[in-house]
């Protein structure tokens, strides 16, 4: 009878394991006041094809997928994953439900590769209409009432240059706007709303200031975005804080009033990747100022930055050598250190800065704080919801065991696999689940992998169909950086390419 009670006691307290984060000053926090750091993984299995609106696939549709993907990503040791592409008319209460009994936060870009999907950076005016906007705030509206929705991207390196600085700025931060307001409107939480940067230095510190700042001088202006974060890849191989130009974001980054992370990182130009700039993101000098990172990405695709490698045909995984550095580079984090300060021993957070054209250093970037109008018919839509009006809950989830195979890198497989389902103020950290893995130790980087030997400088900068990079180091325009989806069909997603 104890342990049946035990259980029937588990199932029912399933569906709350984590709690709400909220903004305070410029950190994440937990109701206990304690700041949340964002130990992260960019999560879209399948690449381009793991988006697919006309079968209702997206990569949060398939419980038994996220079932094996949240015991492997609890291995790992993270607690957030970011999803690039989602489908708003497919239910996804089973995986949300998984990860949120794995205790695993979800940011989620609200944009997608479809047409009228995304806010194009050649022709803002012409992609920001009723239709797009509708969608943007369909994916809020089914994502707003899971727990462990952290935040909404309202756009992904939509300015990647000083040519799209021109005209997309006004647009990008109307579109933040609106996002804004339907979630103050429609969610019974204030979940924050904020914007993904490129790092190209050309154009990172004018969109903070851009994105950031107040037109009315006060942090409730609802264009002004909740949260910045930028997808950087300046630190390759065994560098350091001040070649990788880790030491140039701190000290331009020091006066944010927002949260601001990396939405992505990890710079493949040294394979395996080595992951040392782990202990610089989540130490004592970055985390003054930064709050964690999300590292791209979780599926090897044709851009080889995977940690993981899926077989299509029976859904198998195998675990890949950078799987087995990042979870030890995670294992050596103070965890209290990262996870347990409390808020207030942080001071409080500038205050937001007033817009001004001063603000902006670029003569060519576009530092004009006039917003466009909604367009017609969106005042309809913002004061009645969308409709029909995707619905989303947390339900209790009754099976955590993997139904798929999982393999080390030496074709060993995993046995007895599961989600561990963690209590109702537990965030995932390393150890939580204690699943035996092959020893990092006796990993062998496979022969067809490209090497290349450690070194102390950046890595050289190449271009490709697959993936587009800008290289520098600390002091250069810009510094390196990957678009977030660069998979062909996908560039129109962040209006790249």
């Amino acid at each position: 009878m104890l342990i049946q009670s035990t259980l029937i006691a588990l199932s029912a307290t399933l569906a709350a394991a984590v709690k709400p984060l909220t903004v305070k000053n410029q950190f994440f926090v937990d109701p206990s006041d304690n700041i949340f750091q964002i130990v992260g993984v960019a999560y879209q299995p399948g690449g381009s094809a793991g988006y697919d609106a006309a079968h209702g696939k997206d990569p949060l549709s398939n419980g038994d997928i996220c079932r094996r993907d949240a015991a492997i990503l609890q291995l790992l040791g993270v607690n957030t994953i970011r999803v690039y592409n989602l489908n708003p008319d497919v239910n996804h209460d089973e995986c949300a439900s998984i990860f949120n009994a794995a205790g695993i936060y979800m940011i989620l870009d609200v944009n997608s590769p479809q047409v009228a999907g995304s806010l194009q950076s050649w022709n803002p005016w012409e992609s920001y209409y009723d239709t797009y906007v509708n969608r943007t705030f369909a994916v809020v509206e089914a994502f707003k009432n899971y727990d462990n929705t952290l935040a909404f991207f309202s756009g992904n390196e939509v300015i990647n240059n000083l040519e799209s600085s021109r005209d997309v700025p006004p647009y990008m931060r109307a579109v933040t706007r609106d996002i804004k307001n339907y979630v103050a409107k429609h969610c019974d939480r204030k979940i924050p709303v904020g914007y993904s940067a490129a790092d190209v230095r050309d154009v990172l510190f004018d969109s903070f200031e851009y994105f950031t700042c107040a037109k009315d001088g006060k942090s409730d202006d609802p264009s002004r975005a909740d949260i910045f974060a930028l997808n950087s890849y300046s630190w390759c191989g065994k560098s350091d804080f001040q070649k990788s130009g880790y030491d140039v974001l701190v000290e331009g980054f020091k006066n944010t009033s927002v949260p601001i992370f990396y939405s992505e990182y990890g710079c493949n130009e040294v394979q395996p990747r080595p992951f040392t700039e782990v202990g610089a993101i989540y130490g004592e000098e970055f985390s003054s100022v930064f709050s964690g990172g999300v590292v791209y990405e979780y599926t090897q695709e044709e851009n080889d930055y995977g940690l993981v490698k899926v077989n299509e045909k029976d859904q198998s995984v195998t675990l890949l050598k950078d799987f087995y550095t990042l979870k030890d580079q995670f294992a050596k984090l103070d965890w209290k250190k990262v996870q347990g300060v409390k808020s207030k021993k942080e001071g409080s957070a500038p205050k937001p800065p007033k817009c001004d054209s001063n603000l902006i250093q670029s003569e060519d970037f576009n530092g004009n704080f006039t917003l466009p109008n909604m367009p017609p018919n969106v005042d309809k839509i913002l004061s009645k919801g969308v409709s029909p009006k995707p619905k989303g809950q947390l339900i209790d989830v009754s099976d955590f065991k993997v139904k798929y195979t999982v393999k080390n890198a030496d074709g060993s497989v995993i046995s007895n696999l599961a989600v561990k389902p963690l209590a109702s103020d537990e965030s995932n950290a390393p150890g939580t689940n204690d699943a035996k893995i092959q020893s990092s130790d006796s990993v062998v980087a496979p022969s067809g992998n490209s090497t290349s030997s450690d070194s102390d400088s950046d890595a050289d900068s190449e271009d490709s169909d697959v993936d587009s990079k800008e290289s520098g180091a600390a002091g250069s325009a810009a510094a390196l950086t990957l678009p977030a989806m660069v998979m062909g069909a996908f560039a129109i997603f962040a209006g790249l390419l």
